[in-house]
């Protein structure tokens, strides 16, 4: 494997920073087309930062072409040009960072899901219980449908009764949808069959949560469900 000293980063946009890098030295030719790249490990040393931003970068990178993955043995470099069209790279890096938006989200809709607890109208849990239902068929149907998930969630945070909590949302469920490797990543990890189960009965507690109008409950059953999908994520999808 080649060995490339990696300059730590500073904290904007750390995944940008390690993209850039790692394609710098895959253009100069220090790795080279069948390389091996460093292990996670060895470049979250290199650039002195977790597992989130290094992960978005190879992410990016493979989405973009140049590396592939192989399960258990690692990333190798499969082009040293670019490999998407109209520009879809820049694309890709102007959009919201996945770590971002799942920041946002595991300090917004504990929030969230904590009025609509309280304000739930008989109209609001119809519309969640008819939702969950949906999700629960579809789950059954061995499926994930991300539409079913957004929707749920925006339909909590229009339980809330907050125009703004609702806008919030609603950026969030944009920001998701313009980032490519958002869907990269839950494509990899919730749209998995251990994964879809799961999934589902922490999003069917949370709405029964909502129904019995417990505040406490549906904030500890929020905050999991964020705190989870973050490990989810981050930690154990196969790159």
């Amino acid at each position: 494997m080649v060995t490339i000293k990696f300059n730590p980063v500073s904290n904007k946009k750390l995944y940008i920073q390690i993209y850039t890098q790692i394609l710098d030295e895959i253009e100069r030719g220090s790795f080279k087309i069948g390389d091996k790249l460093p292990t996670e490990r060895e470049l979250c040393e290199q650039f002195g930062v977790s597992r989130a931003p290094v992960r978005q970068a190879l992410s990016a990178l493979e989405l973009n072409g140049y590396i592939f993955s192989r399960q258990g043995e690692g990333v190798y470099v499969q082009n040293n040009k670019l490999q998407v069209e109209n520009n879809e790279a820049a694309i890709l890096l102007d959009s919201v960072a996945p770590e971002d938006i799942v920041e946002a989200r595991m300090r917004i809709e504990p929030l969230i899901v904590q009025y609509a607890a309280e304000r739930a109208t008989k109209d609001d849990v119809e519309s969640l219980q008819r939702i969950i239902k949906k999700m629960e068929e579809e789950t059954k149907a061995g499926v994930y449908v991300p539409e079913t998930d957004e929707e749920l969630h925006n339909r909590i945070a229009q339980s809330t009764h907050n125009d703004l909590f609702i806008s919030i949302m609603l950026a969030i469920s944009n920001a998701m949808k313009q980032q490519e490797m958002w869907k990269f990543l839950r494509d990899r990890t919730v749209t998995r069959p251990d994964y879809r189960e799961i999934n589902f009965k922490e999003h069917k507690l949370l709405i029964e949560a909502i129904v019995d109008h417990d505040e406490t409950k549906a904030v500890e059953l929020m905050t999991n469900h964020m705190n989870n999908l973050y490990e989810r994520y981050w930690k154990n999808s196969m790159l």
